[in-house]
């Protein structure tokens, strides 16, 4: 199967199953030559803000995930350092990248916080690093994943800890009977209702 082909094979689903995708497209891809830079490039569109920082998947297996990104004037601010929030983006990406290929398909997740802690200025290539025994089930819990950020002489820039709720992906006919449960009482309530 040519590159392309595979590429365009592989999309993000609806819904909040994105484990599986994640697992499957990092599995297919990180084998052939450039198709690290392509998974990069494909997780940043499923995620539009977080590709906004150029990030790049170098490993991500079962609890860990490594995730670099360039020291490049789109991500710098006017201390002629990386920006907080580009660190910030990066730590979630990669914390979120390790949690996604390890849960299991039936789950999905959502960061509900973060803690935070800027170390030293970082310049240059910053590797972010997430190793962390991921949930195997998808009972509803919160975890906290830790990550580290570090430069490239091995320093430690920032340390982050995202507080991340996992639970179940609810069924279509679950969501609908929700929302149309919630509008109903909605509109029961509204004064136009009378």
């Amino acid at each position: 199967m040519k590159l392309a082909q595979l590429f365009s094979s592989l999309r993000p689903p609806k819904g909040g199953a994105i484990g599986g995708f994640i697992r499957t497209a990092w599995d297919r891809l990180e084998k052939v030559p450039g198709g690290r830079a392509l998974f990069s490039q494909l997780a940043g569109r499923a995620a539009p803000y977080s590709g906004s920082i150029g990030a790049r998947v170098e490993e991500l297996g079962m609890d860990h995930a490594r995730v670099s990104m360039r020291d490049r004037r789109a991500v710098r601010n006017h201390l002629d350092c990386i920006h907080a929030i580009a660190l910030a983006n990066l730590a979630e990406l990669t914390g979120n990248m390790a949690l996604a290929y390890s849960m299991p398909p039936d789950a999905r997740f959502i960061v509900a916080g973060m803690e935070i802690e800027y170390v030293k200025k970082a310049r240059g290539t910053i590797r972010a690093s997430c190793d962390f025994e991921m949930p195997r089930t998808h009972e509803k819990r919160e975890y906290r994943v830790p990550v580290e950020l570090r430069d490239r002489s091995g320093d430690i820039v920032v340390r982050a800890t995202l507080r991340t709720l996992v639970g179940p992906i609810e069924k279509r006919s679950e969501r609908e009977r929700g929302a149309n449960g919630a509008s109903k009482a909605a509109s029961a309530s509204s004064p136009s209702a009378s």
